[in-house]
């Protein structure tokens, strides 16, 4: 008992990161190996750059404090221009703006379920626990966030690579009051993508139903399984862009969404389509899609770019 209870007390500690991370001060992204103080409380992370600057968190008020303590009092701190909400126009103004890290929140769920399993399976069998652990794996609803956020850092890799023909990208975005996000963002002189990675397994394929007696519809297949809530669901995030773009005066940007399958069953000539709008691809493709020459000039993608970036921060 008295163990959990010094857990539930613990505070942040300064380590170095298993895991890709970003920095819940600045945004910036932190690569794994990287030293930063982790607050198990909340479960994220700051960069030593930040800590140093603001110095340790506040305590947390909501913890009883011994009968004899004193009353807790916030450290003061110095407002710097560095610190600035990520929301305002001066935050961006002159600055790089931070892409985020492809996968992070999904691996942070992974590793959440993950743990979680261990600690129940520990406490459950404490002698028997570790010997459990070593010969059952996963459950599916575990692995399935570790196998997306894999897909999403293989597409991540690929997009960071187009920076030099003028691809600008936002990886893992929040969608503002919600816990959902989208995977990534892209901005190129032909507009912007809402790009949905998935790593299925089966052919994706466009399956036509109806015609004579009743209304021809399409739907997406992949291998077995409907994604018919795939397609709606980046609709949704497309129109949550276009929302944002046109709130920030940019209304007539073209947005499209995509579905990019990482590994799945793709035939070795064609395979890619569209439904709905959307397009469904595999990376390579997706890649062709982005680089093709459009009119809108640097400045105007620059321009989107940072106008997302702030409507949707880092996950």
């Amino acid at each position: 008992m008295a163990t959990s209870e010094q857990e539930a007390v613990r505070g942040p500690k300064t380590m170095r990161l298993r895991y890709a991370g970003v920095c819940r001060t600045c945004a910036l992204s932190l690569a794994a190996g990287t030293t930063a103080v982790y607050d198990p409380t909340s479960k994220t992370v700051t960069c030593m750059t930040c800590h140093d600057a603001v110095g340790p968190p506040a305590p947390d008020l909501r913890a009883d404090p011994p009968p004899d303590a004193p009353p807790p009092v916030a450290p003061a701190v110095q407002a710097t221009s560095r610190h600035v909400p990520a929301a305002t126009d001066a935050s961006t103004e002159g600055r790089e703006v931070e892409g985020g890290a492809a996968g992070a929140s999904a691996r942070r769920e992974y590793e959440r379920r993950s743990a979680a399993r261990e600690k129940r399976i520990r406490e459950k069998h404490p002698r028997l626990g570790g010997l459990i652990l070593a010969v059952t794996d996963e459950p599916q609803s575990t692995t399935a966030w570790a196998r997306g956020a894999k897909g999403e850092e293989v597409l991540g890799r690929g997009l960071d690579g187009l920076a030099g023909k003028g691809v600008r990208v936002l990886h893992d975005r929040r969608i503002p009051r919600t816990r959902a996000n989208i995977d990534h963002i892209a901005v190129t002189s032909s507009g912007v993508y809402v790009i949905d990675a998935k790593r299925y397994q089966g052919r994706p394929s466009l399956r036509a139903e109806g015609g004579i007696l009743r209304p021809r519809t399409a739907r997406l297949v992949i291998g077995s399984r409907d994604g018919t809530k795939l397609v709606e669901g980046v609709h949704k995030q497309v129109g949550l862009v276009v929302d944002a773009l046109t709130a920030a005066g940019h209304g007539t940007a073209p947005v499209r969404g995509m579905l990019c399958f990482v590994d799945a069953d793709w035939p070795l000539i064609g395979g890619s389509f569209q439904i709905d709008g959307l397009d469904v691809l595999w990376p390579r493709k997706a890649y062709e899609r982005l680089t093709t020459p459009g009119p809108l000039g640097p400045d105007v993608v620059d321009e989107l770019h940072r106008t997302l970036a702030r409507a949707f921060p880092p996950a």
